[in-house]
């Protein structure tokens, strides 16, 4: 059974994926939370089992989701930590916690791998970056690796790469949903319905990454396919070059980044 601790938007988003398409019986998934009212929106829409106990979920899950903010999760690995029963795989998605951090709060025969999510997982299009703890074996990672692989793509990762992940995929998708806005706000602008600009711009996002992700092209030849001289694109990536955008998106990366090991480190 695989048990969630912490209900929020990543674990809704994984537990969404993982029940609508069909990978694992909402009766063998089990989520707390101390907000009732968030446990039974879980329970209504995907047909979990829920609890506000945390106790519950490792005395009854064989792979348990960590799946809390950062700054509780010392709080909880206090909690639970040395209630896991022995061979109990334990998947942390807390940003910047690292696999030794948990691995001292649990007892020996658990073992750990640490994860970074993304929330279009929601949609089984998640990106996922894993990596294994002291303990973990090749079979645990397999576990770990199927679990992401239903609602997404999966890469391993050194974990020294993780708080990376978590600037850039992890905290991607709020990128790109501002930079949907814009571009729904532009179409706006320049004549276009509201629904008309949202559902091109979200079109032409998705089908540029897929043609990214399908080609394994370069992005910047893929670029200079669209780019004909003296057309309209080259104009358009003029006026991004000079406010920007590039530099903006790769200081959003750093930044992030570094709030990732900040949170680690215990950071409020």
């Amino acid at each position: 059974m695989i048990g969630f601790i912490g209900a929020g938007n990543m674990a809704e988003a994984m537990i969404g994926g993982l029940v609508r398409g069909n990978h694992v019986r909402a009766d063998r998934v089990a989520a707390s939370d101390p907000r009732k009212e968030r446990l039974d929106e879980l329970r209504a829409a995907f047909g979990i089992e829920v609890t506000n106990y945390n106790r519950e979920i490792v005395q009854r899950c064989d792979l348990v989701v960590l799946s809390v903010k950062p700054q509780i999760m010392d709080k909880v690995l206090r909690e639970v930590g040395d209630q896991m029963k022995s061979g109990t795989l334990v998947v942390s998605i807390a940003a910047g916690v690292d696999t030794a951090t948990i691995e001292d709060a649990v007892p020996d025969g658990v073992r750990v791998v640490r994860a970074m999510p993304n929330t279009p997982a929601l949609v089984s299009a998640g990106a996922t970056a894993i990596s294994a703890g002291k303990h973990a074996s090749e079979a645990d990672m397999a576990v770990a690796k199927a679990l992401f692989d239903a609602v997404g793509i999966t890469v391993e990762l050194d974990e020294g790469h993780l708080d990376a992940v978590t600037g850039l995929s992890g905290s991607g998708p709020a990128y790109i949903f501002l930079i949907l806005e814009a571009l729904a706000d532009a179409g706006v602008k320049v004549g276009l319905s509201r629904r008309a600009a949202q559902r091109l711009a979200a079109q032409t996002v998705m089908g540029s990454a897929k043609m990214l992700l399908e080609t394994d092209e370069h992005p910047g030849k893929l670029k200079d396919m669209v780019t004909s001289p003296g057309g309209t694109a080259i104009a358009g990536l003029h006026t991004l070059e000079e406010g920007g955008l590039r530099t903006t998106l790769i200081n959003a990366v750093e930044t992030a980044t570094k709030r990732a090991r900040e949170l680690g480190r215990g950071g409020k």
